[in-house]
């Protein structure tokens, strides 16, 4: 049996009925990472022992008849801005390379209490800045699907890890479409929840308003339950919603009539590749057949998402970033006085592209430019989310293309900052609305994954599922695999 080919609520259900323990479904993982993450280079850090020392204690509370619940012994990975106990936590970055924290982010100690099985820290993009993961201070990941291109950003190493089989599910962080995108570009379910429904503390903040937590998985069932694992209130966070969490597994059902699906024009326009606007359309006519009615719509203020973003983002980064000058914690490089070590830190610290961030972030707040800005870019987002609160008066879900192209070769962008940005187009204006979307295998062009992205309302996480799992069993585009020329 290829273990490393199931998802995790197939491995969760072998080990509830003793047909595999732990123990060895955490050790044909650990093979699994030893063949192919030379490769992939999904993984900055691993944590073998840890992983069987919590395989071994899922198995002694099974052997007592215990049951810890589905995904109790099934082996993850998390990306590297959220923050573990005793592992180090980089970000991907020269600054924190060999920071170590004291404390769990509140998703990892959710996973914990659910049986969780660590295999490691996944690489991304440096400080979850980046379309590509080539941004990374250690080195760039690559696509499973083709090794000489990225597998987006900046979850690559996220979403590269479920593709190559190297973990059942992982956690990766969203700002601007950081899950999604890349969940694209490899084929994987990728889904950003709803501002405050997934707690953000212990996540390392790079835009605080627009950042989420997020399950990585290989169909959406594995998502439903990650998600339903990490949800809900927690007091250590103020923007934390106090709002109930659905059984979301208990929505999955293939019987999607009589919901109504708004397709908004502005994202089937200039810089989407024809090809892969063919095979998202092909998608949306699938939901057609499974008895959705679908319709165009408009969000007229999509246009301004973009440039809105790259303003409000930075200026938050500048912010959040001001914390890493060399003398609370992370890297210090010495000067002849505390200026000059505060200038030395920073210049050798950050990379280029989180340079560029604060800087720009820095200048949106500066005296003079506020308004002219940053408050102009603050009022566009409030116009963004009332067009998706309009189009939900009338519409359950959205459905778009998550990225405007297939994953493009590794070096194609990198230097090009705009054209990076621009990958993630048809993510952003979610994140900048605060509302939960989920990317999915629709296809493919190139024979390179393509994805449907599916906007729900704040909350309506459940739906969402809904809609994601009836066309997957429709479809079954995630139950293909890259080859990687290992069994």
């Amino acid at each position: 049996m290829d273990l490393h080919n199931l998802t995790a609520h197939e491995v969760g259900d072998l080990l509830r009925r003793r047909e595999v323990s732990a123990v060895e479904v955490t050790e044909a993982m650990l093979e699994r990472i030893e063949v192919v993450d030379g490769r992939v280079q999904a993984y900055l850090t691993r944590t073998a022992e840890q992983a069987l020392e919590q395989a071994r204690a899922v198995d002694a509370a099974r052997a007592r008849g215990e049951d810890p619940g589905i995904l109790a012994g099934v082996p993850m990975a998390l990306k590297d801005n959220l923050c573990t106990e005793g592992v180090r936590t980089t970000c991907a970055s020269r600054m924190l390379a060999e920071w170590v924290p004291p404390y769990d982010a509140t998703v990892v100690r959710r996973l914990k209490t659910a049986g969780a099985v660590m295999l490691g820290k996944l690489n991304m993009d440096e400080f979850a800045m980046g379309s590509s993961t080539e941004n990374s201070s250690f080195y760039p990941t690559r696509n499973p699907w083709d090794l000489e291109r990225v597998p987006g950003g900046s979850s690559g190493g996220s979403v590269a890890a479920v593709a190559a089989g190297e973990a059942y599910y992982t956690l990766g962080s969203d700002t601007g479409g950081s899950i999604r995108q890349p969940a694209s570009f490899c084929g994987v379910v990728g889904m950003k929840p709803t501002y405050g429904r997934v707690s953000r503390y212990g996540l390392v903040a790079f835009a605080s308003s627009l950042d989420q937590i997020g399950p990585v998985t290989r169909d959406v069932t594995d998502c439903a339950l990650v998600l339903g694992a990490i949800a809900g209130h927690d007091p250590m966070d103020s923007t934390s919603a106090d709002v109930p969490v659905p059984d979301y597994r208990a929505a999955l059902r293939p019987d999607i009539k009589g919901l109504k699906v708004g397709v908004p024009r502005e994202y089937f326009g200039a810089g989407i590749d024809t090809e892969v606007e063919n095979v998202v359309r092909r998608a949306i006519a699938k939901l057609e057949e499974l008895g959705a009615f679908c319709e165009e719509t408009s969000l007229p203020h999509t246009e301004y998402a973009l440039p809105a973003y790259y303003l409000v983002a930075p200026a938050e980064a500048s912010s959040n970033l001001a914390r890493y000058d060399g003398v609370g914690f992370g890297l210090r490089v010495p000067g002849r006085d505390i200026v000059e070590m505060y200038m030395n830190t920073r210049s050798q610290g950050f990379g280029p592209e989180v340079k560029r961030r604060i800087m720009l972030g820095t200048y949106a707040l500066s005296s003079g430019y506020y308004d002219a800005y940053y408050l102009k870019a603050l009022k566009v987002r409030t116009l963004i989310l009332k067009d998706f609160e309009n189009a939900f008066t009338k519409y359950d879900v959205l459905a778009t293309p998550t990225s405007p192209t297939v994953a493009f070769r590794l070096g194609e962008k990198a230097g090009d900052p705009l054209a990076m940005y621009l990958s993630d187009l048809c993510t952003i204006p979610v994140n900048m609305a605060g509302l939960p979307a989920i990317s999915l295998p629709c296809g493919f062009s190139q024979g390179l994954p393509v994805g449907l992205q599916l906007i729900g309302k704040a909350f309506d996480e459940a739906t969402l599922l809904r809609v994601a799992y009836a066309f997957e069993q429709a479809t079954e585009y995630h139950r293909r695999r890259p080859e990687l020329g290992v069994a």
